[in-house]
């Protein structure tokens, strides 16, 4: 448990975007993996065992206990289909020369945090996780377009959020 309980808890932060609920599904997660510990003991796969089981819950308590992200988005008007969101934030590399390591990733972290569920969830996985676009589609029952859009979608407000976040702490 001490060796993942980070990584655990990380991917189940990121995926519901509360600390609260990121524990129980971390608490879950190791009652789990308890009850299999004769097969993870010696495995060299736990860990990804435990991140899929980890993504697994979070994904289902939040189709549980929040309404599908999909059912605006999902819909596109007909003159929209071959569109694509434009990034038009643009975020200077030096932005965060002045912070600590520490201070970086607390603010991409609150930044995650503040995203809509539908554009968090398929950006953490992408990133955080190194899911393939047509993997993360078929973990959350969504088209590969919509995937794309999402992540698309998120980079720009993650941008927009840390641009506003950088240009505040420097002033």
């Amino acid at each position: 448990m001490q060796a993942y309980q980070d990584m655990v808890y990380s991917i189940a932060a990121r995926l519901t975007g509360n600390s609260a609920q990121a524990e129980d599904i971390a608490q879950d997660v190791f009652l789990k993996a308890y009850e299999h510990f004769g097969q993870l003991r010696d495995s060299p796969t736990a860990g990804g065992w435990l991140k899929t089981v980890t993504t697994n819950r979070c994904l289902n308590h939040l189709s549980r206990y929040r309404q599908r992200w999909r059912f605006f988005s999902e819909f596109q008007r007909d003159d929209e289909e071959d569109s694509d969101p434009v990034i038009d934030v643009a975020v200077p590399d030096t932005l965060f020369d002045d912070l600590a390591a520490d201070e970086r990733h607390q603010l991409v972290e609150q930044a995650l945090a503040r995203l809509p569920e539908q554009q968090r969830v398929p950006l953490v996985m992408f990133h955080f996780q190194d899911m393939a676009y047509d993997q993360i589609a078929r973990t959350l029952r969504i088209s590969l377009a919509k995937v794309k859009t999402d992540i698309l979608r998120a980079r720009a407000s993650l941008a927009k959020t840390l641009a506003a976040a950088g240009s505040a702490g420097k002033t």
